[in-house]
């Protein structure tokens, strides 16, 4: 089944730098991605039912930094329908990192787990985006470092366990799945993946579209 949005409700995203996308350099607050895309075409289709977006995503967050600012930046704005994407920081690039950032799968999930709880005990319609991984060939930049295709392996690795506990806890809580990762992996089958992320993580306007059109499904 799919959201059904009323007049005067809140819609909130939230999550890392894919959903932030310069939302603080942006007049409305929504940033540069899909999620002002998504807003845009819901107000070109529905003028009628006017609701209020926010972004309140942080670049570089993890399921952690989330959970430590969940109440001020997400449950205190009592949104109607709350949409995450979170888990590629938690991914094991950040072993690049001197900090050592390893995250298992296992507490990935319950800390996501934590924040889902108290929404689902709200009533809050849940859109849970998986974090995906475009397998872009030779070497690309990762901050300061040059990543080969071997270490982008070991990403991926890592990252599957934490898109099947994304998976399951969309199941546990009843919320609905934008199956990102397999989406992405669909569409670059035909063009490239660099058409979709350059970097094979953060999207391109096409990606950013390719999201927003996945959203724009979940809801009427």
């Amino acid at each position: 089944m799919t959201i059904i949005i009323r007049p005067g409700s809140t819609m909130m995203f939230t999550g890392d730098s894919i959903t932030d996308c310069r939302r603080r350099e942006s007049e409305d607050g929504l940033g540069y991605g899909y999620p002002l895309r998504v807003a845009g075409e819901w107000g070109h289709r529905h003028p009628d039912r006017p609701v209020t977006w926010l972004n309140t995503a942080n670049g570089g967050d993890k399921v952690m930094d989330l959970e430590a600012r969940w109440q001020t930046d997400v449950l205190d704005a009592r949104p109607d329908v709350v949409s995450i994407l979170v888990g590629v920081n938690d991914m094991g690039w950040h072993t690049l990192d001197p900090k050592g950032y390893v995250i298992p799968a296992e507490r990935f999930e319950a800390g996501y787990d934590r924040l889902l709880a108290p929404l689902a005990e709200a009533g809050t319609e849940l859109i849970l985006i998986e974090p995906f991984l475009l397998p872009i060939h030779g070497v690309i930049e990762a901050g300061a470092s040059l990543i080969g295709e071997a270490e982008r392996d070991e990403w991926r690795t890592d990252l599957d366990p934490k898109i099947q506990a994304v998976r399951r806890l969309a199941r546990r809580y009843g919320a609905h799945l934008l199956a990102a990762d397999g989406m992405f992996a669909e569409l670059a089958a035909t063009t490239g993946p660099e058409h979709w992320a350059a970097d094979g993580v953060h999207p391109t306007a096409a990606g950013h579209a390719a999201l927003a059109a996945a959203w724009l499904r979940l809801v009427a």
